[in-house]
């Protein structure tokens, strides 16, 4: 399945030029593309919007919508009401285009024909126009709309200004993000190579007494050592908690020592004494606070479900206060609030659309 971006006062031919720029190694600049026409129900465009999320596809697929305006009337001169329909543009490379419309016509029975693009005439008198040479199209329709044997644009497809969708990969769309974390310093994660000495200054909260003056050699610095993929952390501590535990001991020189799980205690302490020189009992707290049950380690952090945004509130709200009005889940998306809530969620990179299936399916 992708995900699917909003990207205002823009044109599928200048999303092509861009495209590497914008999307790297996910757009593969060699793969064979084709434009189709889509012919929808108005009521069913916020689906088609979002169709992307819902398709397996391997190259990211730039749509815009088209409405007629001056042009109308030559649509109606064929018998075909334009009030009654959405135009979509596609551009996909051609291994998606059978999975993009696979439901479309299996399920819902769309039909296939071609359909010729052509500049309207300069008889009308537009201010704004372009000429170009006619081309002919696949075309895709719903089968409740009439059909249509010419499509007139003031400009070519390519050129036509709006509100792009672009559907990106999922898979391929999450590891740049991730890749892009990562040269922005958020990633939580980063690989370490290694971390250097830490001197036995560290360890200042464990007071050990003072050893007989018998020339003791020097306390053997505390290595800690924390190989690049993580592998030697085990007994139940995931990656990132010994990650963020070993970020911290190397950020603050003030942190006390605390063992690896399940390893004895590298402080060198019972090394340094002399047998019988001092009490027993003296060394008692130093032995039982280096202890692996004493030292009380750092749990990992109990993951919380993230709250939602008012967004989504909102979104589920309308949703619920519909199906509640006995509004079919087809014609919610006619509801002037729509619009404006499906904006909003575009904006902060709220899905929509998982969420109107779950609670629709719930209903």
């Amino acid at each position: 399945m992708g995900i699917t971006a909003l990207i205002p006062d823009m044109t599928i031919g200048q999303l092509i030029v861009e495209a590497d720029s914008r999307w790297g190694e996910m757009w593969d600049d060699q793969a064979t593309r084709m434009k189709i026409l889509l012919i929808l129900p108005r009521k069913q465009r916020k689906l088609m919007e979002l169709h992307g999320d819902m398709v397996e596809h391997g190259q990211p697929v730039i749509t815009v919508f088209h409405r007629p305006r001056a042009e109308a009337k030559l649509l109606e001169d064929q018998g075909f009401d334009p009030r009654d329909a959405s135009f979509q543009f596609v551009d996909l490379a051609t291994p998606d285009m059978g999975p993009w419309l696979q439901q479309l016509i299996t399920s819902e029975g769309w039909l296939r024909g071609t359909i010729e693009i052509s500049s309207i005439p300069f008889s009308m008198g537009l201010p704004n126009q372009r000429p170009f040479e006619s081309e002919t199209m696949l075309c895709f329709r719903h089968p409740s709309l009439a059909q249509i044997e010419t499509y007139y644009l003031p400009f070519p497809p390519s050129s036509i200004p709006g509100k792009c969708f672009v559907s990106l990969p999922r898979r391929q769309a999450a590891e740049m993000a991730r890749q892009q974390a990562e040269v922005l310093g958020i990633g939580r994660l980063q690989k370490k190579a290694n971390i250097t000495t830490v001197e036995p200054t560290v360890a200042q909260s464990v007071e050990a007494p003072a050893p007989v003056p018998a020339s003791p050699a020097p306390p053997a610095p505390v290595e800690i050592e924390v190989e690049s993929n993580m592998h030697s952390v085990t007994d139940g501590f995931s990656q990132e908690v010994m990650a963020s535990i070993v970020e911290e001991v190397a950020a603050n020189d003030d942190l006390a020592f605390v063992p690896l799980p399940g390893k004895a205690p590298a402080v060198p302490v019972q090394d340094n004494v002399v047998e019988d020189s001092t009490p027993e009992s003296s060394f008692s707290e130093p032995q039982t606070s280096i202890d692996d049950n004493s030292v009380s380690l750092p749990q990992p952090d109990v993951e919380e479900l993230p709250e939602m945004s008012d967004v989504e509130i909102e979104f589920r709200e309308l949703v619920t206060g519909l199906m509640a009005a006995g509004v079919d889940p087809t014609e919610m998306m006619n509801d002037p609030r729509w619009e404006e809530l499906s904006e909003r969620a575009l904006a902060i990179g709220f899905e929509t659309w998982p969420v109107f299936l779950q609670l629709t399916a719930m209903g």
